[in-house]
């Protein structure tokens, strides 16, 4: 595109992902460039919508409602001076700097849009990540990965169906508790687990005077590594540990699942978990399709390898953030962990990198802040820990305190994309909607 005033092309940055790290980029972009016509933005996304992904698991236990907290790109593209496009990222042509959109179909299979190419002078791609079952016999046919509000919202109604099974007193002759297994002890099994003994709690004050969920569900979680949480100090994982267990929650540490059938899980000790319903949340892996992205270096788990200044190792044009970029902290350090914060400080810093290129300055070389992590147990506890510019060294947090950080972390997410007047607005909106309708969705 020409810029009229100044009789020059503009260049066009284009952001492939709208999770945390490419909404919040293409946002401060729109603003800084898109609104002053500096340079053209656009944003590319397989869903209409946004949702911020830690939300997951309460969507999957029905204590979020995902459509109210649903964003449309269109809408947030208008407000923010970027373009959106509808499509799937399927190939790239780097040398014709061209990236190409697969055809976008409806739920019957009809052609919505048909395959399209879009030109970029600087390409931000910014998948984020999926599910990673190691290649575990069973685990794709039997299992439900948190990945997306679809599969979280099926994760619902079949939870939902099973109550409703135990309400109507339907039990096959000797079954005993419904159990959902939930393979991975990290921060979104904990989540989860947490989420869905309060979700059943709630459940049985709503008129299903039949379910009862000391009963009736059995919640267990399998883990290879020694303890839960393992990537986050003791004290963190001891806390969550010992809230869960007097939830009555069933923890396998140290155990490798290595079948995943319909009637449950089979794990290397030779322990059998009957499961109703299984749920994957071990281990992450960027798209499979990026480690054959027309040459572009990428990890064993499929991440694209990136400088300190963000840029793709074989291709200055090209850059990567959130969970699908393999970014170094140092010399002999781990890479930069795959959280919602990583993606925010590179999408901060990013924003500032390519506004100084459009200006003709150099970019600026990312250094991660690791804060501390957050884990919520629903409305029983949070445990975290504090760090850096937070706190000298390490700092042990739970309780109130802990929630109100935890809560604060969306709340900081929302501001970024909505602005502080809307976000204020939203709050408030939240609040009214918990007093007049059900703590959790029952549809």
């Amino acid at each position: 595109m020409i810029n009229q005033d100044a009789n020059v092309a503009l260049q066009h940055i284009v952001i492939v992902g709208g999770g945390a790290g490419g909404l919040e980029l293409a946002v401060r972009l729109g603003k800084k460039l898109g609104k002053t016509k500096k340079a053209i933005i656009t944003l590319v996304d397989a869903s209409p919508t946004h949702l911020w992904k830690p939300l997951l698991h309460q969507v999957a236990a029905g204590t979020m409602d995902s459509h109210a907290d649903k964003r449309g790109y269109f809408a947030l593209a208008h407000s923010h001076h970027f373009d959106f496009r509808f499509g799937r990222m399927d190939g790239l042509d780097r040398a014709n700097k061209q990236l190409f959109l697969a055809p976008v179909l409806d739920e019957d299979g009809e052609e919505i849009l048909p395959r399209s190419v879009l030109s970029y002078d600087s390409l931000v791609i910014a998948l984020g990540s999926q599910t990673n079952d190691f290649g575990t016999p069973g685990a794709r046919e039997h299992c439900i990965m948190l990945d997306t509000p679809v599969t979280a919202e099926r994760f619902h109604h079949r939870l939902l169906s099973q109550c409703l099974r135990a309400q109507a007193q339907i039990r096959e002759r000797g079954e005993g508790r419904f159990t959902v297994t939930i393979i991975g002890g990290g921060a979104t099994g904990v989540e989860l687990a947490a989420e869905l003994h309060m979700t059943t709690k709630i459940l049985s004050s709503y008129g299903l005077v039949n379910f009862h969920p000391e009963k009736e569900l059995k919640i267990v979680i399998v883990d290879a590594a020694k303890r839960l949480l393992a990537m986050l100090p003791e004290r963190v994982s001891t806390a969550a540990e010992r809230e869960l267990r007097s939830l009555d929650v069933q923890i396998y540490a140290n155990e490798q699942v290595v079948e995943v059938s319909k009637e449950g899980v089979r794990m290397a000790s030779g322990t059998f978990i009957p499961s109703g319903i299984v749920v994957w949340a071990a281990g992450i892996k960027a798209p499979d399709f990026l480690k054959e992205l027309d040459g572009l270096e990428t990890n064993r788990i499929n991440q694209l390898v990136v400088t300190p200044t963000l840029q793709t190792s074989r291709d200055p044009a090209i850059f990567s953030i959130g969970d699908c970029s393999a970014c170094a902290q140092g010399e002999g350090m781990p890479n930069v962990p795959p959280r919602a914060q990583s993606a925010h400080q590179q999408a901060e810093l990013l924003a500032r990198s390519l506004i100084r290129s459009v200006q003709g300055k150099s970019l600026l070389p990312f250094v991660y802040k690791d804060y501390g992590s957050l884990v919520s147990l629903g409305n029983y506890s949070t445990v975290g820990n504090l760090m850096g510019s937070l706190s000298s060294g390490s700092l042990f947090i739970e309780g109130t305190v802990a929630k109100i950080m935890y809560w604060s972390l969306h709340k900081h997410h929302q501001i970024v994309v909505n602005g502080w007047f809307h976000t204020w607005l939203t709050t408030w909106a939240d609040l009214i909607n918990r007093v007049k309708n059900p703590r959790i969705k029952l549809h």
